[in-house]
């Protein structure tokens, strides 16, 4: 079967012009933003034969911002101009043929791209030299990404089984300024200074002296698979994102769980392989992202209901999708109420499902005695009861996921279990993660129609 072709958007692709992560124009082919189903889901490949194959995601981080000033482990960050980005990824799915996404999405500038490889990762910003692969786009080694654009390279012939660590270098030979990023890796890639040239074909990692917890650059591999391998989104804020807080007050991040691949998307997958479940987990989750509002600061983010057509619905292969947000809504000033929670949930179910997609709604977990996100006041813990009743009882969504459940103080059930309590009480540590990932019913998956 022949291997589709890339896919680019083009200009802002409907998303509006974003300054400092809010959007200020709205997208105009829907008349308001975050209703309807825009062009991004057309964009996605179409579903395939069930006898040929097809692109499915492997690894994704959602855009959020263009800011880029220090990554969650408050290490500043010195993107300036002509050097290479080393970015270090975690496949959840194997394939003999794979394709890149490269984004510009937030930059307000043009985008050029020197020269790209990946290779598999042997340890630090170090790449097995027999592995290591150029990319193209369109046959040229190099491209020019527009400004608010994103990029597919054409497919690369790369055996890479899951779980093994790959590294996608970027070299950006004129202005890095301002590059476009994922806040919260929880995983270390690595760069090199300023004025250092185009280091993508090194295998040693001594050139690549600079190292972030934030992903620059890149968002998203796919491989080749047959037609019964489907993808799953996990659709979040930084619950989803894996982010476990070093001490009461959120910040910085805990610096012992990055790199362990312990976010609840990960725990879930490794409970599909050991199931047989052909199903693919990408992590969408944006730390700090509201359903209703934009970036409360850039790195949080465009809202769910703006990111939707992009980071859901345009992910290759997608089957299902896990909707686990509102809790920064209520917690952030100045706080969503009920009714437009309620509001939105029904939005963004009515376009997944228009879209085909299968979906699954999840309880917003406890926080009610965190310092932070404003969640210690009891009227933001009170609407989030509301809304668990109604997430638990409303017949839209496919099924119920009760993450809430899975992770409540029996003692307290409005707080966080004391064993699966992060320090700040409100981000659950890896092993709520894993409590929340044995709490989804691997039965209610649909999967591809193929298996």
């Amino acid at each position: 079967m022949s291997l589709p072709p890339q896919r680019r958007t083009t200009g802002l692709g409907g998303r509006g012009l974003r300054v400092l992560g809010v959007t200020v124009a709205a997208t105009l082919r829907l008349g308001l933003p975050g209703l309807g189903v825009g062009p991004a889901a057309a964009e996605a490949d179409s579903a395939p034969e069930c006898g040929g194959s097809h692109w499915v995601g492997s690894w994704a981080a959602a855009p959020s911002d263009w800011l880029g000033l220090a990554d969650p482990a408050l290490v500043p960050q010195v993107s300036i101009a002509d050097q290479t980005y080393r970015i270090v990824v975690t496949p959840h799915l194997g394939g003999s043929t794979l394709r890149i996404h490269l984004t510009n999405r937030y930059r307000p500038l043009p985008l050029t791209i020197g020269a790209v490889t990946v290779g598999v990762q042997t340890s630090g910003a170090g790449v097995d030299p027999e592995s290591l692969r150029p990319v193209t786009f369109s046959g040229r080694t190099g491209a020019t990404i527009a400004a608010g654009d994103d990029l597919v390279s054409d497919p690369i012939e790369l055996p890479v089984q899951a779980w093994q660590r790959l590294a996608v270098s970027v070299h950006l030979p004129e202005s890095a300024l301002l590059p476009t990023e994922h806040f919260d890796g929880e995983a270390t890639s690595y760069y090199a200074l300023p004025g250092t040239g185009d280091h993508t074909a090194d295998a040693a990692p001594d050139t690549f002296a600079l190292r972030t917890t934030a992903v620059p650059l890149a968002s998203g591999i796919d491989v080749q698979a047959p037609g019964a391998v489907s993808s799953l989104v996990a659709l979040g804020d930084s619950i989803t994102d894996g982010y476990v807080a070093s001490n009461v007050l959120g910040v910085p991040q805990d610096s012992a769980v990055v790199d362990t691949d312990s976010r609840y998307p990960d725990f879930l997958q490794r409970r599909l392989d050991a199931a047989g479940h052909t199903i693919s987990v990408l992590d969408l989750g944006i730390s700090g992202n509201r359903v209703l509002a934009g970036g409360f600061i850039p790195q949080f983010g465009p809202s769910t209901l703006d990111r939707l057509d992009h980071d859901v619905l345009a992910q290759a292969g997608v089957t299902d999708v896990i909707l686990l947000e509102g809790i920064n809504d209520l917690g952030i000033p100045i706080g969503a109420d009920y009714e437009q929670l309620v509001a939105a949930y029904t939005t963004l179910i009515a376009r997944m499902k228009t879209a085909g997609l299968h979906v699954h709604l999840g309880t917003l977990t406890p926080a009610a005695n965190a310092v932070t996100d404003g969640l210690s006041a009891p009227l933001a813990d009170g609407v989030r009861l509301r809304l668990n009743d109604w997430i638990r009882h409303q017949t839209l969504a496919d099924s119920v996921i009760d993450f809430a459940a899975a992770v409540a103080n029996p003692a307290d059930p409005s707080t966080l279990d004391p064993r699966f309590a992060g320090p700040d009480n409100l981000h659950p540590n890896p092993a709520g993660y894993q409590a929340m990932a044995e709490a989804v019913d691997l039965n209610v998956l649909h999967g591809s129609e193929c298996g």
